[in-house]
């Protein structure tokens, strides 16, 4: 049953980080693509805004895509990991904790989930598992 929990967890986080990352690169799922995540990147003092979309969603779409297959899982949750100390750094740490007032909440969910999924190993239902 560990291994059906550890599929599911990665399926879920990892499809919706290659969501966000789609956001960023391709404006799907209601994104604003490389253009308009460059401009509110440039915005928030991060530049150049238009280098850093990219770096953003490719970590995203790339993280999110090995994460949920549970292939080269340490450096999938790295990206992960990586996005989401970015995110509470320039947007959220200064909002406090709670999500309600755009704080860190989430993004440090998502970091804890990122590492123990790595720390525990991606599990019998994965791409690495099949691959032997």
């Amino acid at each position: 049953m560990m291994d059906l929990g550890l599929f599911l967890i990665r399926l879920v986080i990892g499809l919706t980080f290659a969501a966000h990352g789609a956001q960023k690169l391709f404006g799907w799922f209601g994104g604003h693509g490389i253009e308009g995540t460059g401009g509110w990147f440039e915005s928030i003092g991060m530049k150049p805004g238009k280098t850093l979309a990219l770096a953003a969603g490719l970590a995203e779409l790339v993280g999110g895509v090995l994460f949920a297959g549970g292939l080269f899982l340490w450096f999938a949750a790295a990206l992960i990991i990586g996005s989401m100390l970015v995110a509470i750094i320039k947007v959220h740490g200064q909002n406090g904790y709670w999500v309600t007032q755009n704080g860190y909440e989430y993004n440090m969910a998502l970091i804890v989930i990122a590492l123990g999924v790595a720390l525990i190993g991606a599990g019998d239902y994965s791409l690495a598992a099949m691959l032997g």
